[in-house]
C-alpha cells in the first residue's frame, strides 16, 4: 500500500469513528421516554428520573463537544503535517533513537492535557457538583492530577523506553520479546494494584469488627474462598458513587468497598454484593480474561513488528524515513478498527460472565438482596436503565439493569 493511500485511510477511520460514536450517542438518547417506563416502577420515582435523564443530556452534550473538537483539531494536524512537523523541531534537539520518541510522546502527551484540562475541570466542578457527586475540591483534584504525571512518567516513560530499546536492538523476535515483557509488567500489577498503586490515591483500612465483616467472612467459609483482606477505600474523597472490586492474585486477593457502598447497603446487600465478586473468582473469569488480553496483546505486537518497518506507515504523516514514533502513531490509527471489534467481542464475553457471577450469587446468597444492592447502585449513578440494545452491543462491559433482574428473577 502506498503512503498517500494509508493517509486516506487514516483520515477515513477517523471520521467514521467520529461518525459512528455520534450516531450510537443519538440512538441511546433517544432510548429516553418522557414518563418512566413500567419496568421502572419501583427503581426511579419521578425526580429521580428526570434528574437521570438532564445527568444524560449533560454529559452527551459535553461529549459531542469534546468529540467535535478533537477530530477537527487532529485532522487540521495530519492536513498540515502537524506530526512531521513536531518531528522534524524536536529532532533538532536530539537525534537519539529513545530521547527523541520520550520527547515526541512527552510534548504530544502535555498539549494533549492541557487541551483536555477545561473539560475535566468542567466535567467534575460543574456537571458533578451540579448532580450532586462531586466530593473532590481543587487541592485533590491538582494532587491526582500530579501523581499521575509522576506515575506516567516513571511507568509509562519506563514500559516506552524499553520498548524503544526492544525494537531496535532485538530485531523479528521484537514483538515476542516486548509480549512477554508487557505481560509480565502487566501480571506484576495486577497482583499488586491494592497494595503498590491504589494506596498512592485512596486510603484503604482493613474492614473493623462487627455484623458486617462477621457476615462476609462466614459466607467465604460457606463457600470456600481463601478471603485474607477486606479494604474499605475512602471513594467519598472523590465522589458520592458507590463501587466494589475484587483485585489481585494468590495470596494477595482482596475485596475493596468503597465506603460510600458500605453507607448505603445493608449487611445482606453487601454480603450479595461480595458473593457477585466471589462468582467471577469461582468461575475463573479473572483468568479467562487476562489470557484473553494476553493473546490480543500477542497479537497487537505480531502485527505491529511488522508494521513499523515499512517506510509507506511513517511517509503516510509526512516523515520519509521509517521511524519509531511517527509508525505507531499511524499503526495506531490504522488498528482502530481491530481494536473496537476486540472491544465488542471482550464486552460481550464480560456480560455473559456477569450473568454468571450474578447466577452464582444467586445460587449462594440471597437473589432479593442482590437485585436490591443493583437497583440502589443504578440509581446511585443515575443510569440509563433502558439503554438502546445496539449502543450495548458496542460500549457496555456488564448487562443493562433490567436484564440482570430478569435473570435473577428466572
Amino acid at each position: 500500500m502506498t503512503a498517500s493511500f494509508l493517509f486516506a485511510l487514516i483520515i477515513f477511520i477517523l471520521i467514521a469513528e467520529y461518525l459512528l460514536g455520534q450516531y450510537l450517542d443519538y440512538l441511546n438518547s433517544k432510548s429516553w421516554s418522557n414518563d418512566i417506563p413500567k419496568e421502572l416502577n419501583g427503581i426511579y420515582d419521578d425526580e429521580k428520573y428526570k434528574k437521570a435523564q438532564a445527568y444524560e443530556k449533560a454529559n452527551k452534550k459535553l461529549a459531542l463537544i469534546t468529540s467535535t473538537v478533537s477530530i477537527v483539531g487532529i485532522l487540521a494536524f495530519l492536513f498540515f503535517d502537524g506530526f512531521a512537523w513536531l518531528n522534524n523541531y524536536l529532532s533538532t534537539v536530539t537525534s537519539h533513537y529513545i530521547l527523541l520518541p520520550l520527547l515526541f510522546f512527552g510534548v504530544l502527551f502535555i498539549i494533549s492535557d492541557i487541551l483536555g484540562l477545561p473539560v475535566a475541570l468542567y466535567k467534575t466542578f460543574v456537571i458533578e457538583e451540579k448532580f450532586g457527586f462531586n466530593k473532590m475540591n481543587i487541592g485533590t483534584f491538582i494532587g491526582d492530577k500530579l501523581k499521575s504525571y509522576v506515575l506516567m512518567a516513571i511507568l509509562g516513560g519506563g514500559m516506552l523506553t524499553a520498548i524503544i530499546m526492544l525494537y531496535n536492538k532485538t530485531g523479528n523476535w521484537f514483538w515476542f520479546i516486548a509480549w512477554i515483557m508487557v505481560t509480565a509488567f502487566s501480571l506484576f500489577f495486577a497482583k499488586f494494584y491494592t497494595s503498590l498503586l491504589l494506596p498512592i490515591f485512596n486510603k484503604l483500612k482493613p474492614l473493623e469488627n462487627g455484623e458486617l465483616k462477621s457476615a462476609i467472612e462466614n459466607y467465604a467459609q460457606k463457600v470456600d474462598f481463601p478471603l485474607r483482606n477486606i479494604s474499605i477505600m475512602d471513594g467519598s474523597k472523590r465522589s458520592s458513587k458507590a463501587n466494589a472490586f475484587f483485585s489481585g492474585m494468590g495470596k494477595h486477593k482482596s475485596i475493596v468497598l468503597y465506603d460510600t457502598l458500605v453507607e448505603e447497603n445493608s449487611t445482606e446487600e453487601l454480603v450479595a454484593i461480595l458473593a457477585h465478586e466471589v462468582g467471577h473468582y469461582k468461575k475463573k473469569h479473572i483468568i479467562q480474561s487476562m489470557v484473553l488480553s494476553t493473546l490480543q496483546t500477542g497479537v497487537l505486537f505480531f502485527i505491529l513488528g511488522y508494521a513499523l518497518r515499512s517506510p509507506e506507515l511513517s511517509q503516510a504523516l509526512g516523515v520519509a524515513e521509517p521511524t519509531f514514533h511517527i509508525g505507531l502513531i499511524a499503526f495506531g490509527i490504522l488498528f482502530s478498527p481491530i481494536s473496537t471489534i476486540l472491544g465488542i467481542l471482550m464486552n460481550r464475553f464480560s456480560r455473559k460472565n456477569e450473568f454468571e457471577a450474578d447466577a452464582y450469587a444467586k445460587e449462594t446468597s440471597n437473589a432479593d438482596a442482590l437485585m436490591s444492592a443493583l437497583k440502589k447502585l443504578s440509581v446511585n449513578h443515575l443510569s440509563n436503565l433502558k439503554p438502546h440494545p445496539v449502543y450495548v452491543f458496542f460500549y457496555y462491559s456488564h448487562p443493562p439493569l433490567l436484564e440482570r433482574l430478569r435473570m435473577l428473577k428466572a
